[in-house]
């Protein structure tokens, strides 16, 4: 589906976009238009949130869900090739979530960082600093993993019917998060109205 590109990994497409400008192919032209949309992405998610306060996390997770859900409808309407769209402005957007005072707490759809953490905690480990303070790192990098399996597996098996088991996961997450989101505005509002 994505010939080699990416929804989410918007290092590997810089390095295609390198290379394709380089070389003076079309790989740029492809590269580029990813790039400059998961960006898109990020400022939906983010403009998203601000409007939504103090429901940002769930107007953000049920953007996510909807866009997830577009390549089902493109499918049926002949532009599957078209699906990566909605798939990278979801990928930008989804790093949105756990974004706190303009930056990212927590990356969804990049492991460099997590990584390098992982490895650093790591190495305090093992110089007397907190034995588990790495495992984190580890089950955010392992998880990413587990969902490049599953999505591998499921796509090679269902194709873009695999969309559907994250599109149910995200719908669950936003119910989830809303319920969340009320239940803290009612608690804050609760400690306001008290005289």
């Amino acid at each position: 589906m994505t010939s080699g590109f990416f929804v989410s990994f918007m290092s590997g497409n810089s390095t295609r976009l390198g290379i394709g400008l380089a070389g003076q192919t079309s790989t740029a032209l492809i590269a580029a238009g990813l790039i400059l949309t998961f960006i898109t992405g990020v400022v939906a998610g983010a403009s998203v949130g601000r409007i939504a306060r103090p429901f940002k996390e769930p107007a953000i997770l049920a953007l996510v869900t909807a866009l997830l859900s577009l390549p089902f409808v493109m499918q049926w309407l002949g532009l599957g090739n078209w699906a990566v769209i909605p798939l990278a402005l979801a990928m930008g957007a989804q790093n949105t979530v756990f974004a706190g005072d303009g930056e990212v707490r927590v990356g969804l759809t990049y492991m460099t960082g997590t990584l390098v953490k992982l490895g650093k905690r790591l190495t305090v480990s093992l110089w007397g600093g907190p034995r588990f303070g790495w495992v984190p790192y580890l089950i955010l990098w392992l998880g990413l993993l587990a969902g490049a399996v599953l999505g591998g597996v499921t796509y090679a098996q269902f194709g873009a019917n695999a969309l559907a088991l994250p599109v149910l996961a995200m719908l669950a997450l936003t119910g989830v998060s809303a319920a969340h989101a009320r239940s803290a505005r009612g608690r804050f509002q609760a400690r306001v109205d008290v005289p």
